[in-house]
C-alpha cells in the first residue's frame, strides 16, 4: 500500500503500531482507527518510520540477494567437504581451500576417474609442492564413481553461484556510482571494505538527516545498551531485534578489525576479555555505526585512527598500580611493598 500511494506522488508516513496504539477499552473499528491516527499525526505525537527512497531500496534488494547467494555458496562448499570426508579424503586438512588451484585440480581429476593418490598429489602447484607427502596421506581413501557424481554436481552448483554473484556485483557497482565518494571514505575505516560499505549504504542510506544524532542511528540498529532497573537492581536485557542484514554486515566488520592493530581492534580485545565476545561485538559495532554516522553527516570529515595504545595512555598509572597491588594482596594473602628498580 505504501508503494502504491508513493507511486501516485503522495507523501506517506509509515508509523510504528506501538507508538500509535489506541487506548484500551475503546471500540475498535477501521473508521475510529483512522480518526485516531489523524489526531496523533496532527498533534505531533508520532514520527514516521524510516523508508528509504526507491533507488536505495533497489540497491538493498541486490545486496541482500548477493549475501544470500554467498551464504548458499558457503553451504555448498561445506557439503563438498562433507562428501569428501565420507570417502575418507581429508584434503581440507592440508590445502587452505578446496577450491584453490591445487585443490580444484585434484578434485577434478578424481571426478574424471583418477584414483592413484601419488598422481593426484603431483598435481599440487606453487607452495603446495612442499606438502606432497601430506597430500598423499590425505588422499588415501575410497573415492568412487558415486562420490564423483555428487562432487561434480556440487562443483557445478558452486560455479553457477559464483557467476550469479559476479553479475550482481556488476549491477551493484552501477547503482552505487553516485555514492563512490562516500564509499571511499567508509573504506578508510578498519574492517570496512568496498563490499561492506555498499551494504552499509544500502541498509542505512546515505542521508543522515533522518537520524538527528549518532545515538539515534545506533538505537535504530538495536546496537545501543538497554538499562533495566527495578528496586535498585540492574537486570539483564537484550538490545532488541533490529535489522538482521545490517547486523550481519557489522559482525563481519568487527570480526575483520578484531585482528588489526588499531584502536577498534584493541577495543574489541579489551572488551572481549572482560565482558565476552558477544558483548564486545555489540559494543564495537556501536562504535563503527557512530563513525559511519559522522562520515556520512559531514562530507569534510575523514577517519583518523587513534591507535591501539590510546586507552592505555589515558589510564591513571598511579590508580592502576594501586588496583594491581590490591589484587595481588588479595590473591596471595600477603602485604605487597613496591621498591624502585635498580
Amino acid at each position: 500500500m505504501f508503494y502504491l500511494l508513493e507511486s501516485q506522488g503522495l507523501r506517506c508516513w509509515l508509523l510504528n503500531a506501538k507508538h500509535v496504539r489506541n487506548l484500551p477499552g475503546r471500540p475498535k473499528t477501521d473508521k475510529l482507527d483512522a480518526v485516531w491516527l489523524a489526531k496523533v499525526v496532527e498533534r505531533g505525537m508520532c514520527r514516521p518510520s524510516l523508508v528509504h527512497p526507491k533507488p536505495i531500496r533497489q540497491l538493498r534488494d541486490l545486496t541482500r540477494y548477493r549475501r544470500s547467494l554467498v551464504r548458499e555458496r558457503s553451504r555448498e562448499k561445506q557439503r563438498l567437504e562433507k562428501t569428501l570426508e565420507d570417502a575418507q579424503i581429508k584434503l581440507d586438512t592440508v590445502v587452505a581451500s578446496l577450491l584453490s588451484v591445487s585443490g580444484r585440480a585434484m578434485i577434478g581429476a578424481m571426478i574424471a576417474g583418477e584414483r592413484d593418490r601419488h598422481v593426484l598429489a603431483g598435481m599440487a602447484r606453487g607452495v603446495m609442492r612442499g606438502k606432497i607427502p601430506q597430500l598423499e596421506e590425505a588422499l588415501r581413501g575410497h573415492f568412487d564413481d558415486h562420490h564423483g557424481f555428487i562432487c561434480a554436481t556440487m562443483l557445478g552448483r558452486i560455479d553457477a553461484l559464483a557467476t550469479d554473484i559476479a553479475t550482481l556485483d556488476a549491477r551493484i557497482a552501477e547503482l552505487v556510482t553516485p555514492h563512490l565518494e562516500v564509499i571511499d571514505r567508509l573504506d578508510e575505516v578498519p574492517g570496512v571494505g568496498a563490499r561492506s560499505a555498499q551494504e552499509l549504504i544500502a541498509e542505512i542510506g546515505p542521508d543522515m538527516a533522518v537520524f538527528p544524532t549518532a545515538a539515534h542511528l545506533v538505537s535504530w540498529a538495536k546496537f545501543a545498551p538497554i538499562d533495566a532497573q527495578s528496586a535498585g537492581r540492574s537486570k539483564t536485557s537484550t538490545t532488541g531485534k533490529g535489522n538482521p542484514w545490517l547486523a550481519a554486515t557489522l559482525g563481519e566488520v568487527v570480526a575483520s578489525l578484531s585482528r588489526t592493530d588499531t584502536f577498534l581492534g584493541d577495543r574489541y580485545r579489551r572488551l572481549s576479555r572482560r565482558r565476552g565476545k558477544k558483548r564486545a561485538i555489540v559494543a564495537v559495532g556501536n562504535s563503527v555505526l557512530t563513525i559511519v554516522w559522522h562520515l556520512l553527516s559531514d562530507p569534510t570529515v575523514r577517519f583518523h585512527d587513534l591507535g591501539p595504545g590510546y586507552h592505555e595512555s589515558r589510564i591513571n598509572k598511579h590508580r592502576r598500580q594501586r588496583d594491581l597491588v590490591r589484587q595481588l594482596e588479595h590473591l596471595s594473602g600477603r602485604r605487597v611493598i613496591l621498591q624502585p628498580a635498580a
